[in-house]
């Protein structure tokens, strides 16, 4: 149970740079981050409990499938931010929390298949609490003058390839050891 909370943490950390993008933006308010992270623990819960029944239904490894969502969902990351990057700013905010709550659902799918014999409810919680954790830290500190000059896009590269590292690591390491 160790490892599947630990990895609930590490796999978190793309929402420090997540929080960091809302920060760097104007318009955006602590309250649009509190409201995407309901909308988050609501997601990591429903996506435990639909990981337990897809275990049954799937015949194959799941580290595999696991692996290779995550890989798409730091590719969809990096690439959404250069679409955002041309849309309205209220548009922007919405776009990225839904991406950052269906990211959550997926890393808590990915690690309650990964771990389905020792899953228990605390991978949800643990997913939600660390994003919520990381991407209100990160939200505050780009407030201050000294995270104002980091790139936006830096984040969003960063937040997609921790994603992309953690399902390399879900395909061809074994998490049971």
């Amino acid at each position: 149970m160790f490892l599947s909370i630990l990895s609930g943490l590490i796999v978190s950390v793309d929402a420090f740079f997540i929080g960091l993008s809302l920060g760097l933006q104007k318009q955006c308010r602590f309250v649009h981050l509190v409201i995407i992270n309901i909308v988050l623990l609501v997601l990591c819960i429903i996506g435990f409990f639909l990981a337990v029944e897809l275990y049954s239904v799937i015949n194959f490894e799941t580290d595999i499938v696991v692996g290779i969502s995550f890989i798409t969902l730091g590719s969809w990351c990096i690439i959404q931010y250069f679409v955002s990057k041309h849309a309205k700013s209220g548009k922007t905010i919405v776009l990225v929390g839904l991406v950052m709550s269906l990211e959550a659902m997926l890393i808590t799918m990915g690690i309650t298949l990964i771990f389905i014999p020792n899953s228990t409810f605390v991978i949800p919680l643990a997913v939600a609490f660390a994003h919520f954790g990381y991407s209100a830290l990160s939200f505050f500190l780009a407030r201050t003058k000294y995270v104002k000059r980091i790139p936006i896009a830096i984040s969003h590269i960063i937040s997609g390839g921790a994603l992309i590292i953690y399902g390399l690591m879900a395909i061809f390491i074994d998490f049971g050891i």
